[in-house]
């Protein structure tokens, strides 16, 4: 029996801590500082976003949000989603990632002018502050968390 782990970032040190589902409960600690981990919501899978619930999932969201604007018959939005998933299981703890179909829900992406999928919106405290459109390799997405996550 494999038990389901969740990869947590320290926000002290940045270390990766995997911790078992069971045991977010119980206040887990950085194996390297001892600094308490991030565990009240922790988002290691991208979370479905409409037009409904985008200002609760995104623009409430207290931190660094990406939200993946695609589409079904897309196929470079198919290559894209597979690199959300590993980057949402690799910051889990730390980033909130979501993915909003363009088809079904048109008037987010209009909101952000998206003409285009897959596109790529980033916010910091429910405020946009940078776009990607195209499919991107993991390490130019990673690049921007990354420099949102450490800026202040």
């Amino acid at each position: 029996m494999q038990t389901e782990t969740v990869v947590i970032r320290c926000a002290q040190c940045r270390t990766r801590n995997r911790v078992p589902k069971q045991r977010l409960g119980d206040r887990p600690v950085c194996g390297k500082c001892q600094a308490p981990l991030p565990t009240h919501v922790v988002y290691d899978k991208p979370v479905v976003v409409t037009d409904t619930t985008f200002q609760q999932e995104i623009g409430a969201f207290d931190g660094v949000a990406v939200l993946d604007i695609w589409a079904p018959w897309c196929g470079p939005c198919q290559m894209v989603g597979p690199m959300l998933e590993q980057l949402a299981a690799e910051w889990a703890g730390q980033i909130k990632i979501g993915k909003l179909d363009m088809d079904q829900n048109p008037i987010t992406p209009s909101q952000f002018a998206v003409q285009s999928v897959p596109t790529l919106l980033f916010f910091k405290q429910g405020k946009l502050v940078q776009t990607l459109i195209g499919a991107q390799p993991k390490a130019n997405v990673a690049k921007v968390i990354q420099s949102l996550a450490s800026s202040g």
